[in-house]
């Protein structure tokens, strides 16, 4: 008959929260009566509000739910109608347990009691030995005060720290943040198309966290309010913003773990910091999502290519199927995101094509194309590059290379960087496009792209150095003579005539230098050995 022995020892419920049936039973001063959960095993975890001991008929008109309601048995009706009803009354009032002491009146609980508690879930305790009711209200409702008093302290903590981060203008990534610390659970900051713009996972990975997240959101209807409701039991709450809702919040459950008063508390106080917070981040918060999952994919920052998945398909993007390109635009100097941040996103949108859009560093901006296998880029790539040269004509626009996998998205930003770093301002942009790619970059632009290299320097300086100390010293122009003969490959008549030079005075000047660098202008590769170190030269000059 006897569904569960209870585990004693313990002697308070965890802190913060009301004791249950199974807490209270597991106190000492319980436990001396050898409890016996006779039914409703699964009902344990109910919540004890208050003691109510009762030796009355109709217990249930004194009381207001959540009593664990302690009995000698001797109200007990005898005839089956009447326990019914008097499980019925307690039932629908919302007692939380039924203890019956098996000493004076009954031995053995009466089947029609077990039956009666046992159909309407109601659970039922006995106790095989005589205990002191008395005592037994005095130490749970000290516990169930006790909780409250820690409840309330929690509370004050919880709004304390939400205060301090309004008061040090916290961006949304740490309010969410904050909230996913405190209330050990992951919460999931959505826009109205649920898209998951912020995910703080607890206890999970973000995988686990944004699998299929638009259509498992879609399930859990929007409320006006702070509630738990859907498939899987969200506790969300609406955020606004000028007072209309832009957003929601989203606490996900622990298996096991019901949501508490102060999980409430805190997505609460977190949905007012994120109100406030957008008040003083004016940057679209859209814009900061997609930011920041650029910067992980660029610098891969995400702990597993799954959660990168997850992660991008959260907020729209596709990732399985398709191909994805990397292009960076770098503004030029001074310029701000801003505006052609906002440009892109619109382009993207008209086109059609689905991206992500943010600012990487200050003045570049970076784009991660998704395209389908059959969609040439360089069309989608044109578009943006002519629109952000309509804003900025300075900017220069870099694409990388093609990736079947979005975990390897870095590598086409890495190939974007190398296209925008080895382009100098005012570069010319190629007669077919108005952006640069890999296949652009020729000897004078990987040195630009190095030219901060000392190594570069070094090389230069010790293959040219003597030739411009004699230049400064005599007023002489042998480096401008030597740039003419190494462009003309070799040949002194072009060389001489580029430089206005006779024939006679171009050897003697090839003589002196020869000289003075030990070298011979005659080896193809001296002079391939110059021509780098002159180039160089050039590209460090700014020529």
């Amino acid at each position: 008959m006897n569904e569960h022995p209870p585990t004693a020892g313990r002697d308070s419920a965890p802190a913060g929260r009301a004791p249950t049936v199974a807490d209270v039973l597991a106190l000492p001063v319980l436990a001396a009566g050898q409890p016996q959960v006779v039914t409703g095993l699964r009902q344990l975890d109910r919540p004890v509000r208050w003691v109510h001991i009762t030796e009355l008929t109709d217990p249930a008109s004194f009381l207001k739910g959540g009593e664990l309601v302690l009995t000698t048995g001797m109200p007990l009706p005898d005839d089956a109608a009447g326990v019914r009803r008097y499980v019925d009354e307690l039932t629908e009032v919302g007692a939380a347990a039924l203890v019956i002491e098996l000493v004076r009146r009954y031995h053995r609980p009466p089947d029609a009691l077990v039956r009666a508690c046992r159909a309407r879930g109601l659970p039922l305790v006995t106790l095989a030995r005589d205990v002191n009711f008395l005592e037994v209200t005095q130490v749970v409702h000290a516990l169930i005060l006790g909780s409250q008093a820690e409840a309330m302290r929690r509370t004050q903590r919880i709004h304390e720290a939400f205060t301090a981060l309004t008061l040090r203008g916290a961006g949304p990534e740490d309010v969410v943040r904050a909230a996913a610390e405190m209330s050990g659970r992951t919460v999931v900051l959505e826009n109205l198309m649920h898209q998951a713009l912020i995910c703080e996972p607890s206890g999970s990975t973000v995988r686990e966290a944004l699998a299929g997240w638009e259509r498992r959101s879609r399930a859990t209807e929007p409320g006006d309010r702070t509630e738990v409701g859907g498939p899987e039991g969200w506790l969300t709450a609406p955020v606004s913003y000028q007072g209309e809702r832009w957003g929601r919040l989203a606490m996900l459950p622990a298996e096991g773990q019901p949501f508490g008063p102060e999980h409430r508390t805190v997505l609460e106080r977190t949905a007012m910091a994120l109100t406030v917070a957008r008040l003083i981040h004016a940057t679209p918060w859209e814009h900061t999502a997609h930011r920041n999952a650029l910067r992980d994919l660029a610098e891969q920052r995400h702990h597993s290519p799954e959660d990168a998945r997850a992660r991008c398909a959260a907020l729209g993007l596709p990732t399985e199927g398709g191909v994805f390109l990397a292009v960076l635009v770098d503004l030029g100097p001074g310029a701000e995101g801003g505006e052609p941040e906002t440009r892109l996103h619109r382009e993207l949108a008209s086109a059609g094509v689905p991206a992500l859009v943010g600012e990487l560093s200050p003045g570049r901006l970076g784009i991660l194309l998704a395209l389908r296998p059959v969609q040439s880029w360089r069309p989608v790539a044109e578009r943006l590059s002519r629109a952000v040269l309509g804003l900025a004509p300075a900017a220069t626009v870099g694409a990388g290379s093609e990736v079947a996998d979005l975990a390897d998205a870095a590598r086409s930003f890495r190939e974007a960087a190398r296209v925008v770093e080895a382009t100098p301002p005012g570069q010319p942009l190629p007669a077919d496009r108005s952006f640069h790619e890999l296949p652009d970059i020729d000897l004078r632009r990987l040195l630009y792209a190095l030219r901060e290299d000392t190594r570069i320097q070094d090389y230069t300086e010790r293959r040219l150095g003597r030739l411009i100390d004699h230049d400064t010293r005599h007023g002489t122009e042998l480096l401008t003579t030597l740039g003419h003969y190494l462009d003309a490959a070799g040949n002194k008549t072009t060389a001489a005539r580029r430089g206005g030079l006779s024939r006679e005075t171009m050897y003697q000047r090839l003589r002196t230098i020869e000289r003075l660098l030990d070298t011979d202008l005659e080896s193809g590769e001296r002079r391939t050995e110059l021509h780098v170190a002159l180039t160089a030269l050039r590209v460090l000059r700014g020529d």
